[in-house]
């Protein structure tokens, strides 16, 4: 991989100026002026934002936006148990959610099997465990998946969920063509930020662009990936490096549907984004709107699409997991309203708002109904659903959409003269370490003011109800995966699954043998564990 340049001027972080300093900077190092003027509005900005529902979109996918159909309010859940899962999403459902977000435990996310020995005291602590199709049908039963959008943060295994809910929509008597919903499906940002990989990049992305192929030919409604730049804003990326890397990535995605001889227009109306939500309002605001006009430049330019739906960039956003804090922890909920608010003003498709309590553990019931609720006051109190792109023209807003989109164009560019994403995956982690050193040194210095934390501190301890996982959940897991084994007819799962690694060694598509060996009842480990025998593992990641 190619080293990174050295540059100049860092110019997508804040620099470390301490609190006394009289400059004031967004996170991605952008100085914030006393005041704005026409002046700052570089000429030519009704070129750039065009009228809504129209290319470059920097104003809002639809003509009527929320006028017309609000966002999908979708909350992730997902815990202990397939059963108390179900349970939740029909809470969630009862209480006004349009849409599910399903959350898996890490042996699930890893592709392992509850009863892996690596897996034991993790099965069911940070979502759902999913080992077979059981369990898939548990979580969804009397849920209709004809009515119902589900999304699934799920990356290295992607296609082996998303075959599952196929399988269970069969079961329900659903065909393929009404499904609807998302895998995430984006790997490369496991590799730079998360760390929740299988395979090494080249079979990785085969198995991204299968998923591409097998929706497009199966399951029309489907998207079929989620470019997130969520999780590296997690990690501690600048707002600019969120935007760079994750178009970046989208492109890296797209060249690899091309290279395996697919149209771009074929597929890219089915792709879907992921981005994270700060507490800063305009910063957030403006970075939404820039990424559209962006998207949609590249798709036309670069890649010489013709149709305004794949020019159009469809987004889910999440309110920030790593700006929730431990200490007062009521005081999330403002938070998580002003990051709510900020992403329906800068235009999401898809919303999900953290419970108060998520800085302790997964949400209470309380506390997603509060999240659910802050969705809904945003909706029908706030007036930010009256008028598309409320903030058009703002001097602050416009001046700052122009800057994210220069700087972030100049990211692109480093990563590009490097080979792209993939080439450049130590590059990205330096960069993203290096801007959350930076987010602790202003935050120990008293630069940035945490209330609560650093600031505005109280010595008594606020007594929150937490959700406790049951411990005796992953016994109950392991004992029905045990059942499920015992049960089914061994010598068929063995043949589908040698079928598996027969087509892995080649070149077909993946996802029909992964589909058929799942229906003979083949576990999720056992399908992942027969492609690490023929891809490998990926063992990199140069993560502090």
């Amino acid at each position: 991989m190619s080293a990174a340049p050295e540059p100049s001027e860092h110019r997508f972080i804040a620099p470390v100026v301490g609190p006394g300093d009289e400059h004031r900077y967004t996170d991605s190092g952008i100085e914030i002026g006393r005041r704005y003027g026409a002046e700052d509005v570089a000429p030519g900005l009704e070129a750039r934002l065009g009228e809504p529902g129209s290319f470059p979109f920097t104003r809002g996918i639809h003509e009527g936006m929320y006028r017309d159909r609000l966002w999908t309010m979708r909350q992730y859940a997902g815990f202990s148990s397939p059963e108390d899962t179900n349970e939740r999403y029909r809470y969630l459902i009862e209480h006004g959610s349009t849409g599910l977000s399903m959350a898996f435990d890490l042996p699930t996310q890893l592709g392992r099997d509850s009863d892996d020995p690596l897996c034991d005291g993790e099965v069911g602590r940070t979502g759902v465990p999913i080992d077979t199709i059981e369990d898939m049908r548990i979580c969804f039963e009397r849920i209709p998946l004809e009515t119902v959008s589900t999304s699934m943060t799920i990356n290295a295994p992607a296609a082996v969920l998303l075959l599952l809910y196929e399988l269970v929509g069969e079961e329900q008597g659903v065909a393929s063509e009404q499904l609807r919903g998302t895998v995430q499906n984006d790997v490369l940002k496991e590799y730079m930020a998360r760390g929740n990989y299988i395979y090494p990049p080249e079979p990785t992305m085969r198995l991204t662009t299968d998923i591409f192929e097998y929706c497009s030919a199966n399951v029309p409604k489907w998207n079929t990936i989620s470019i997130s730049g969520y999780h590296i804003r997690e990690k501690g990326c600048s707002a600019v490096q969120e935007v760079a890397f994750t178009l970046a990535n989208a492109i890296a995605y797209v060249e690899a549907a091309l290279d395996r001889g697919l149209e771009i227009d074929a597929f890219a109306p089915r792709l879907a984004f992921f981005f994270n939500c700060h507490n800063n309002v305009f910063q957030e605001v403006a970075k939404f709107r820039a990424v559209r006009r962006m998207w949609a430049e590249i798709v036309r330019e670069r890649f010489g699409s013709d149709s305004p739906r794949s020019q159009m960039i469809r987004f889910h956003t999440q309110t920030g997991g790593v700006t929730l804090q431990a200490q007062q922890p009521e005081v999330n909920i403002i938070r998580v309203a002003l990051q709510g608010f900020a992403a329906v003003a800068g235009g999401t498709q898809s919303l999900h708002t953290n419970g108060f309590d998520e800085a302790l553990a997964l949400p209470t019931e309380r506390s997603a109904r509060i999240a659910l609720r802050t969705q809904q006051v945003i909706a029908y109190e706030s007036g930010a659903t009256d008028t598309v792109d409320p903030f058009a023209g703002s001097y602050f807003i416009e001046s700052l959409t122009d800057e994210i989109e220069e700087r972030a164009r100049e990211l692109m560019a480093r990563v590009e003269g490097m080979g792209g994403s993939v080439a450049s995956l130590d590059y990205m982690q330096r960069e993203i370490e290096e801007s959350a050193a930076s987010y602790h040194a202003r935050y120990e210095s008293g630069q940035d003011i945490v209330v609560g934390v650093n600031r505005f501190v109280t010595d008594t301890i606020d007594d929150v109800d937490i959700l406790k996982v049951d411990p005796e959940a992953e016994k109950r897991q392991v004992a029905r995966l045990a059942r499920h084994k015992e049960s089914r007819e061994q010598a068929a799962v063995d043949a589908r699954l040698d079928e598996l690694a027969r087509v892995a060694a080649g070149e077909g598509n993946l996802l029909p043998p992964m589909k058929e060996a799942l229906r003979a009842g083949a576990s999720i480990g056992e399908v992942c564990g027969t492609l690490r025998e023929v891809f490998g593992e990926y063992r990199g990641g140069a993560f502090f």
